[in-house]
């Protein structure tokens, strides 16, 4: 059976990138904080892939098709995830002054409760 190069070059480089990719799919689907990346690049790279989706898939089935495939499904879950947990701008926060305890409970976006020590609060006095 005679392989190619291109054809194993094609498929080595294919494992590599996705490879390369998966960390930060992982920390991304685990941790949920999306606070590191730019949604007009993500919002951009779905867009060049869907407009090359075009040109790779009127190519003959190879790793390159893989590959595509492969960014297809990362960009489009980086997107949905980003849409899905990024911290939203104006009113997505509600903030909740507690009584007397010297923090602020703050919703965010993604469901959780954060609390915020107040430098103004005056220490509890013992009885």
């Amino acid at each position: 059976m005679d392989v190619a190069l291109p054809v194993v070059a094609g498929a080595i480089s294919t494992a590599v990138f996705a490879i390369s990719a998966l960390p930060m799919l992982v920390k991304a689907a685990r941790t949920k904080d999306m606070s590191s990346y730019s949604l007009g690049n993500i919002v951009l790279s779905n867009v060049g892939n869907l407009i090359h989706s075009i040109y790779v898939f009127h190519l003959p089935a190879g790793p390159v098709w893989a590959l595509h495939s492969f960014y297809l499904v990362s960009t489009g879950l980086m997107l949905l995830w980003y849409l899905r947990y990024a911290p939203r701008v104006g009113g997505a926060s509600r903030r909740r002054q507690t009584g007397g305890g010297g923090y602020t409970e703050i919703a965010t976006s993604r469901g959780r409760t954060d609390l915020r020590v107040s430098t103004e609060a005056a220490p509890p006095t013992a009885p």
